[in-house]
C-alpha cells in the first residue's frame, strides 16, 4: 500500500519510546553537575524524597515525550514543491525545505531503533549546518517511500547523492568487493588514534575531579596516598608508570573504539558508486560518488606498513566549513592493492606522484624556535627569577627537546608537495604519513602568499581550495608555485569537468 505524503503524518506510535530515550539523554546532559551534588549529597536527604524525586522526574520526561510524538508531523507539498515538519510542545516550529535543495537524504538505525524495530530518516539542505528534517521513529517502508519521494526529480538527480542506504538495499547489493575483516579492524585499532585518545582521557579525569571539588568530595581522592608515592619515587619512576599506565588505557578504548564503529564494514560496487555499509551498535549504509569526491587523504605510519593496513579518509563536497565532519567517510584497514582498487573507481585511474617541491628548510628553523626555543626559554627565566625548583624537571626539558627535535625532523623530511598532469598530492607527518589526493579540475579557488622578508629568497606558501576543504603548502620555491598556479587556472577555466 502506498503511503499518502500530502497529509500531516505522525511517526510510528513506538517511536514515543525514542522521544522519552532521546529527552532522557538531552535532560542527563543539561543537568549533568545538578544529578552528580544530588548523587553525593543524597546521604542527608531522605530515601523517600529521592525516589519521589526520580519518579517524578521520569514521568515528567514521559509526558514531555508524548507531547512531542503528538504534535510532530510531517509531509510534502507538492503544489509548492516543500517538504514541511511541524514540531514542539509549546513553542510550536514549522520547518519548510524546498525539494530542489535537498542535497541528501539519510537512513540510519541506532541500537534502540534497531530493537524495537523503527529507522531514523534525516534531511540534509544545501547551506546549513544542521539536519532539517529530522524523523526519529517510521518504518522501514515508510523511509524508503518518502526518501524516494524526496529525492524523485529528474532535475535534480545530478547533484543529489544519498549518504545513507537502507539495510534491505545492502542485503541486495552485489558481493562487496573490500571486506574488512576482524583481524584488520584490530590492526588498525592497535596503531592508531593514541594522541586522541589520550588527550580525552585527560580532559575526562580532569573534568571529573573539578567536579568533585566544587562540590567539596575531592576528599574521595587521598591526596596523601598520591603525596606519599611521589615522594617516595623518582620523577622518571612517576613519568613511567604514568606513560605505561595511559598506554594500556588509551589501549583498550582504540580497540574497542574501532571495532564496534567499523564492524563488518563491507564496501560493494554499485553503478559507479561505493556502498559502504558498518556498524555494530549504530548501524550506517553510505553511498560515496566519485563525482562528489574532493579530497582522498591515505594514512599509515611504520606499524601499519609493517601489518600491511592504512586508513582512507575521504572529503565529500560541502556548502560550508562547518561541515567537513558531516562529509568525511572513513576507511580503516585497507591493504595497498584495496586502496588501489578505491582510488581507480574514484578518479578513474590510479593516482601518481609526479614532480617533487620540497620546502625551504626555514620551515625547521621556524617550527623548532616555536616549540623549543620559546618554551625552554620561558622554563629556563622562570627557574631563574621566580622558582629554583623548576630546574629539578630538567631531565623532562631535555626529554621535550629530543622529542620534538625528533618530531620536527620527520615531519620535515616526509613534508613534500607532488604534481603531475592530473592530480597534487601532499605528503606530511612525522609519525602518521599522510597523503592527500585532489584533482587539478575539482580546485575552486587558489592562493599564494609571501611574507615580505621571504621575498628575496624566493620562498611562499600556496593554498588550494575546493568544496571539500582546504591543502595547503608552505615556503616552497614562490617562482615554482606561480609557475603551477598559472598552469592550473588555465586548466580550470578552460575545463569542462563537473567538480560536484
Amino acid at each position: 500500500m502506498e503511503t499518502n505524503f500530502n497529509k500531516p503524518q505522525r511517526q510510528s506510535s513506538i517511536g514515543v519510546l525514542v522521544m522519552f530515550v532521546d529527552s532522557l539523554q538531552k535532560f542527563g546532559r543539561a543537568f549533568f553537575p545538578i544529578i552528580i551534588i544530588y548523587f553525593f549529597k543524597s546521604e542527608s536527604l531522605s530515601k523517600l524524597y529521592l525516589y519521589f524525586g526520580l519518579v517524578g522526574i521520569v514521568l515528567v520526561i514521559a509526558v514531555i515525550a508524548y507531547l512531542s510524538f503528538i504534535n510532530f508531523t510531517f509531509y510534502i507539498d507538492d503544489e509548492n514543491d516543500e517538504f514541511i515538519v511541524n514540531e514542539g510542545i509549546i513553542n510550536k516550529t514549522k520547518t519548510t525545505i524546498q525539494l530542489n535543495r535537498i542535497q541528501q537524504v539519510n537512513i540510519q538505525q541506532s541500537l534502540l531503533q534497531r530493537i524495537i524495530g523503527v529507522y531514523a530518516l534525516n534531511v540534509d539542505t544545501a547551506g546549513s549546518d544542521n539536519k532539517e528534517g529530522n524523523i526519529k521513529a517510521i518504518s522501514h517502508s515508510v523511509a524508503l517511500a518518502l526518501k524516494a519521494k524526496l529525492l524523485n526529480n529528474e532535475a535534480r538527480k545530478e547533484i543529489i547523492s544519498s549518504d545513507e542506504a537502507p539495510i534491505e538495499e545492502v542485503k541486495s547489493s552485489d558481493y562487496p568487493f573490500l571486506k574488512i575483516d576482524f583481524l584488520s579492524l584490530l590492526k588498525v585499532g592497535i596503531t592508531s588514534n593514541y594522541v586522541r585518545s589520550f588527550g580525552l582521557i585527560l580532559t575526562f579525569f580532569f573534568t571529573i575531579f573539578e567536579n568533585l571539588r566544587n562540590i567539596g568530595k575531592e576528599d574521595l581522592i587521598d591526596e596523601r596516598t598520591i603525596d606519599g608515592f611521589v615522594e617516595n619515587n623518582s620523577a622518571f619512576y612517576l613519568v613511567s608508570v604514568f606513560i605505561l599506565g595511559m598506554f594500556c588505557v588509551v589501549f583498550v578504548i582504540n580497540i574497542s573504539r574501532t571495532l564496534i564503529k567499523y564492524f563488518n564494514y563491507n564496501i560493494t560496487k554499485q553503478k559507479g558508486s561505493l556502498l559502504l555499509s558498518y556498524g555494530l551498535i549504530n548501524t550506517q549504509s553510505t553511498i560515496l560518488k566519485p563525482e562528489k569526491v574532493q579530497i582522498v587523504n591515505i594514512s599509515r605510519n611504520f606499524f601499519q606498513k609493517k601489518l600491511n593496513v592504512l586508513e582512507i579518509k575521504i572529503k565529500q563536497a560541502i556548502s560550508d566549513e562547518s561541515k567537513q565532519k558531516k562529509s568525511l567517510i572513513e576507511i580503516p584497514g585497507c591493504n595497498e592493492n584495496e586502496r588501489d582498487e578505491i582510488l581507480k573507481l574514484i578518479f578513474k585511474q590510479l593516482p601518481e606522484k609526479g614532480i617533487m617541491m620540497k620546502p625551504n628548510f626555514r620551515k625547521l628553523v621556524f617550527s623548532i624556535f616555536l616549540t623549543i626555543v620559546l618554551p625552554l626559554t620561558g622554563f629556563f627565566i622562570f627557574g631563574k627569577y621566580i622558582n629554583a625548583e623548576a630546574f629539578e624537571f630538567l631531565n623532562l626539558a631535555v626529554f621535550y627537546t629530543l622529542f620534538f627535535l625528533i618530531i620536527h625532523y620527520f615531519g620535515f623530511r616526509n613534508y613534500r608537495l607532488y604534481i603531475n598532469k592530473n592530480h597534487i598530492i601532499k605528503q606530511s607527518g612525522a609519525w602518521d604519513i599522510d597523503n592527500e589526493i585532489i584533482e587539478i579540475g575539482k580546485i575552486q579557488a587558489i592562493t599564494t602568499s609571501q611574507l615580505f622578508w621571504h621575498k628575496n629568497l624566493n620562498i611562499g606558501s600556496l593554498t588550494l581550495h575546493t568544496a571539500g576543504g582546504n591543502l595547503s603548502f608552505q615556503l616552497g620555491n614562490y617562482a615554482k608555485i606561480k609557475e603551477y598556479v598559472n598552469l592550473w587556472l588555465y586548466e580550470i577555466e578552460t575545463s569542462n569537468s563537473n567538480w560536484m
